[in-house]
C-alpha cells in the first residue's frame, strides 16, 4: 500500500499525528498507530487540557481500497465538566489521485465519557495537492445544537536539512451563535487560528515543536474554554512512536 495513502488518512483526521510506519496485516489491510506524549493537548489553536500534558494514542485500519476507520484518544482537562479524557472514533475515504495530489472524506464521532454536552460529530474533507492542503470540518450538533464550521490551509515542506519537517497552518472555526465575548460586552461567532511545526524522526521516535496561536483574548478565552490562556500564543512540544 503506497504511502503517500496512509499519510493522507493520518493527516486529515488529526493533523497532529505523524505517520512513520505501518504494520501489515495482510495484502489488503494495514494497521496504523502510534503513542505520545504532550505538552498540553492543543485542537485548533485551543488547550484542551488548560496547557497541563497529555497523552494520546490512535490506531487506523486502512484498506489497500482507500477505506479506513479508527479511534484516537487523550486526556482532556475543561473547566466546568467531569469528563477527563475523549475518544473519538472515525471512518472515511482517502484517494490518491497520483503521489502529489489526494482526497480524503470521512466523517468523527467526538465523545467525552461524563461529559455528553461536548459529544459531536463532524463531517471532513482535505484536499492534498504538491504540499498544499484545504481541509473543511462540519458539525450540526456541536453543544447540543449548535452548527459550526472550521477551514483551514495548509503548507508542508519535508526532508529540509537534518531532516527536518515544516509545516504552517491557518484555519477559521465558526459557530452559529456567538460564542466568544469579550470584557466590554461584545460578543463574536468565530476566531482565527494559526501553527507554526517543526518535526524531526530521531532515536525511533516522532520529535514535534509548534508555536501556535490564536486571536481570542484572554477575557474570550476565559468564558470559552475556562482557562485565559489556553487561546494564547505558547509553544507545544511533544514526542511519539509510531507503528
Amino acid at each position: 500500500m503506497k504511502k503517500t495513502l496512509l499519510s493522507a488518512v493520518v493527516g486529515a483526521v488529526f493533523t497532529h499525528c505523524t505517520l512513520a510506519h505501518a504494520v501489515t496485516l495482510n495484502d489488503s489491510l494495514e494497521l496504523i498507530g502510534s503513542v505520545g506524549a504532550f505538552s498540553e493537548y492543543s485542537m485548533r489553536g485551543i488547550s484542551y487540557t488548560q496547557r497541563k500534558p497529555a497523552v494520546q494514542a490512535t490506531a487506523t485500519l486502512v484498506h489497500s481500497s482507500g477505506l479506513y476507520a479508527g479511534v484516537w484518544s487523550s486526556n482532556v482537562d475543561n473547566e466546568g465538566i467531569d469528563a477527563r479524557y475523549e475518544a473519538d472514533y472515525f471512518a472515511g475515504f482517502a484517494h490518491q489521485f497520483s503521489d502529489q495530489v489526494g482526497l480524503d472524506v470521512g466523517y468523527i464521532k467526538y465523545t467525552f465519557p461524563k461529559g455528553t454536552i461536548l459529544n459531536a460529530g463532524e463531517a471532513y474533507a482535505v484536499l492534498s495537492a504538491y504540499g498544499f492542503k484545504l481541509g473543511s470540518y462540519y458539525s450540526n450538533d456541536y453543544y447540543g445544537d449548535q452548527s459550526f464550521i472550521y477551514n483551514y490551509v495548509g503548507y508542508g515542506i519535508k526532508d529540509l536539512p537534518y531532516g527536518l519537517g515544516l509545516d504552517f497552518r491557518y484555519g477559521v472555526a465558526d459557530y452559529k451563535d456567538p460564542s466568544f465575548f469579550s470584557s466590554t460586552g461584545a460578543s463574536k461567532d468565530s476566531y482565527r487560528e494559526w501553527e507554526v511545526k517543526l518535526s524531526k524522526n530521531w532515536l525511533s521516535l516522532d520529535w514535534s515543536a509548534s508555536y501556535v496561536d490564536t486571536n481570542l483574548s484572554e477575557t474570550e478565552c476565559l468564558g470559552f474554554q475556562g482557562d485565559k490562556e489556553s487561546c494564547s500564543a505558547r509553544l507545544v512540544v511533544g514526542v511519539s512512536k509510531s507503528f
